[in-house]
């Protein structure tokens, strides 16, 4: 059987996989008002946002080991299975979060929670190094961004549906159950690479590979195995540095959102859990409008004509200039509507970056390394996350949460000048003499 557009379904399920990831993640933010209330009823809400930001920082910090073990995992075990062992381990840990009974089974569960589904960011990337030329690698992690962004999108309406009818322990089953049903349509679709895959049509696996620029070394025309460094040489390359540091300064400002949106919601608005749900989800269209918007952006680029290293940079820039102004607005915006409506513009500029950050190690390097690289950086990015997680705790004591949104100006100008100075041209590197 042969199938055409293979590489589409590829990227079809491990966006799916990214809905999934945080459907499952974001039912802890979500219901934390109703958890706070069961298990903490002595507590204030200074105490409450205290006890969700240290669990959330367990959490970010088990997501950054886990990005730089699942990314070696991935390059040992490949992708398939990689995805597979993943998506299985999350899935119990969310189920598991409905014995919880405190802090520290909270912390547990959660850092379980972390590790597996760290495994989704490097695996996406060595997925979109293996299935797609380099021409689609930004739209194709653009599609599987959305993901993340659909993810939240519907995250908190079902979420606030749900708990109209069950309560917050038997969500966290039902959330957990989705990951277990994502893994017969994978295992059955994604046989193995695009070299031997049998569904794969010889047009198709044409293209793939020879659109692989950065895998043809000697330049004859012919896919190769490309640079293919040890870890050390890897790390060598102030590239390499380039992405790490990009990594680190712009993922936090995901996470500020992602973490802090119900808990900004609830502390200055005065929100509930339901009204939360039918709100906090606006910001995630921005996101995904974003992520499709930086891939489109870049792919038409390339097919004109212009380099990959013109290409990242300028949408990489674009995306920065877009969030910088946000975080301004953000000091006052009046109503909770014009807070999320400038949140999902800054969450759009910010997809329309990432995006494109992400494709580079794709861009540098061999397939066989890419997960490696990719999982350092995620594992930096998360250190960052899980540094400004716990900060926000002590930074927003009174809901006073301007200093938090200056912390993200300055995360976007440092993303932005180690693209432009730790990565003089994007290509293809090559073994240093």
């Amino acid at each position: 059987m042969k199938l055409k557009g293979l590489r589409w379904w590829v990227v079809g399920l491990v966006a799916l996989a990214a809905v999934i990831n945080y459907i499952d993640r974001q039912a802890f933010g979500a219901l934390w008002p109703d958890i706070a209330k069961d298990l903490f009823p002595e507590m204030d809400s200074d105490g409450h946002k205290a006890i969700y930001g240290t669990i959330s920082t367990v959490f970010i910090l088990s997501y950054a080991a886990g990005q730089g073990i699942f990314g070696k995992i991935f390059d040992w075990i490949g992708t398939r299975m990689g995805f597979a062992l993943s998506i299985a381990v999350w899935s119990f840990a969310t189920v598991l979060h409905a014995i919880a009974q405190g802090v520290l089974s909270f912390s547990i569960f959660r850092s379980l929670l972390g590790l597996a589904e760290a495994g989704n960011w490097p695996g996406a990337a060595k997925a979109n190094a293996e299935w797609f030329p380099t021409k689609e690698r930004a739209f194709a992690q653009g599609i599987f961004n959305s993901g993340a962004a659909v993810g939240g999108i519907v995250a908190y309406p079902i979420i606030g549906l749900l708990a109209a009818v069950l309560s917050w322990k038997a969500i966290f089953v039902v959330v957990g159950i989705l990951g277990f049903l994502w893994l017969l349509p994978w295992l059955f679709v994604v046989k193995t690479t695009p070299q031997s895959h049998p569904w794969l049509t010889d047009s198709e696996r044409d293209y793939i590979l020879k659109g692989q620029q950065n895998q043809d070394l000697d330049n004859d025309g012919n896919y190769d195995e490309g640079y293919n460094p040890s870890t050390a040489k890897l790390l060598g390359h102030k590239e390499s540095w380039g992405v790490i540091i990009a990594s680190a300064a712009i993922d936090p400002i995901w996470w500020l959102f992602i973490v802090w949106i119900p808990i900004y919601l609830s502390e200055v608005f005065g929100m509930n859990v339901k009204e939360i749900a039918f709100s906090a989800w606006l910001p995630y269209v921005g996101a995904m409008i974003g992520a499709w918007a930086g891939g489109l952006i870049a792919q038409n680029r390339l097919s004109a004509g212009w380099s990959v290293n013109r290409t990242r940079k300028m949408v990489i820039t674009l995306g920065c200039l877009i969030m910088i102004p946000c975080f301004f607005l953000l000091k006052a915006p009046g109503t909770a509507f014009n807070a999320v409506v400038i949140m999902a513009v800054l969450l759009f500029g910010f997809q329309v970056a990432i995006g494109n950050i992400q494709t580079i190690p794709s861009d540098l390097f061999s397939g066989k390394i890419v997960g490696t690289l990719s999982g350092f950086a995620g594992m930096a990015a998360k250190l960052g996350a899980a540094g400004l997680t716990i900060l926000v705790t002590f930074i927003t004591t009174g809901g006073n949460y301007t200093p938090a949104f200056l912390i993200g100006v300055a995360l976007a100008l440092i993303a932005l000048s180690a693209i432009w100075l730790l990565c003089p041209k994007i290509e293809p590197l090559k073994q240093k003499d």
